[in-house]
């Protein structure tokens, strides 16, 4: 009894029948009741009669039976008149090796404000979460407009050069656009790269494929799931190699051919390849110039800790980009 009354944490003492043995003095303050009106009542019957919640009842009962303990069973403690508070309840059966005597003490915590503060946290979270989705989604529609203007002034220059420089910046940029769609209809971070590299090889060949019953372009990817920035990096590489396969593997536009874009993880790490059945690279590699492309493909794959290697293949040509952990 010393223990319950002294305890600096709201105690009850409560004996099979649910009525009230001891209570702390911190129990009482805590719930504004009467310690000279608390002892020798039934437990339902504090109060206003908030302590009658037909599940605690059950619980107490099974537990002065013997048949369980409560542990950590989280009680709204609904008061007229009053806030609501939300409680964690603790009830052990004390053993005094007396069948006739059994009792049980009840500790109370009160975790109201950390509630509070934990769905504060969340609604704020949440709220980020959704204003990251807006801004992804206006990020997406600017790339867009962007493309669309870059696209528009390349068909109105003159200089074949300007045009094609046009046309490239258009497809970068279209690039990122993808990847923010993918971001936005994405409820993580994480991209799904076979969804993201079929629609970045979609937009690619609907604006640079001349003839798609001569030439297809199409990505072979596994089931990977990679983070956003990973995603933007192999989204440029991508973009820049099916760019290039575009432009300089099959130039006679008559030749039917099919470019592959394939994607899959490997137990130590993964490999990206893009291949063409084209006329092959230029000259030897002695003479071969690089261009712009290759510098990009080059400097995003050392981002990704991965190695470049350009190959002949028995009619065409292979670019692989290797990453081993």
């Amino acid at each position: 009894m010393a223990l319950v009354f002294s305890s600096a944490t709201p105690l009850l003492l409560i004996d099979a029948d649910l009525a009230v043995v001891a209570a702390s003095g911190s129990f009482c303050s805590a719930f504004g009741l009467d310690p000279d009106q608390v002892v020798g009542k039934a437990m339902s019957a504090l109060g206003g009669g908030e302590w009658a919640a037909p599940p605690l009842r059950s619980l107490l009962r099974a537990t002065a039976a013997g048949q369980a303990a409560i542990t950590a069973y989280e009680f709204d403690l609904i008061r007229p008149d009053k806030p609501t508070r939300c409680l964690i309840i603790n009830a052990h059966l004390l053993d005094y090796g007396d069948s006739l005597r059994a009792l049980i003490v009840l500790a109370v915590s009160d975790v109201t404000d950390a509630r509070r503060i934990e769905k504060e946290k969340d609604d704020v979270v949440r709220e980020k979460q959704v204003l990251m989705l807006e801004l992804q989604h206006r990020v997406a529609n600017s790339l867009q407009i962007i493309a669309s203007v870059l696209l528009q002034s390349a068909r109105k220059v003159q200089s074949d050069e300007a045009r094609s420089h046009l046309k490239d910046a258009h497809h970068r940029v279209m690039s990122i656009a993808t990847l923010q769609r993918q971001l936005a209809s994405a409820k993580s971070g994480d991209v799904v790269l076979k969804t993201y590299f079929a629609d970045l090889c979609d937009s690619i060949g609907a604006s640079m494929i001349y003839d798609h019953n001569l030439l297809t372009l199409t990505p072979i990817v596994d089931d990977t799931v990679t983070s956003s920035e990973v995603s933007v990096s192999l989204g440029l590489i991508v973009t820049e190699l099916v760019i290039n396969a575009l432009k300089h593997a099959f130039p006679d536009r008559a030749t039917p051919g099919t470019i592959t874009v394939d994607y899959r993880s490997r137990p130590t790490g993964w490999a990206l390849s893009v291949e063409d059945n084209g006329v092959g690279m230029p000259g030897d590699e002695a003479t071969r110039q690089p261009g712009l492309g290759t510098g990009i493909v080059e400097a995003l794959s050392r981002q990704l800790d991965a190695t470049v290697t350009i190959s002949d293949t028995h009619s065409g040509t292979r670019v692989a980009i290797i990453h081993d952990h």
